[in-house]
């Protein structure tokens, strides 16, 4: 049985990330923030689980420092 995943959409990922738009769409396109999923037409939302990846990713570097 599949588990399923909570899809946050573009404030929500600001909000708990701290970046502003403009930031979170240039890391995507530098690979290093995890792409959306397509919902609707032109909707778009970041799974949690990569988004709380991306943010230990970005912990875990600090800590390395």
């Amino acid at each position: 049985m599949a588990v399923l995943q909570k899809i946050l959409r573009r404030p929500e990922v600001e909000s708990v990330t701290g970046l502003p738009r403009s930031t979170i769409y240039d890391k995507m396109a530098r690979g290093e923030f995890p792409k959306p999923v397509p919902l609707s037409g032109r909707a778009v939302g970041w799974l949690e689980s990569e988004v709380l990846a991306w943010q230990r990713a970005r912990i875990a570097q600090r800590e390395a420092s």
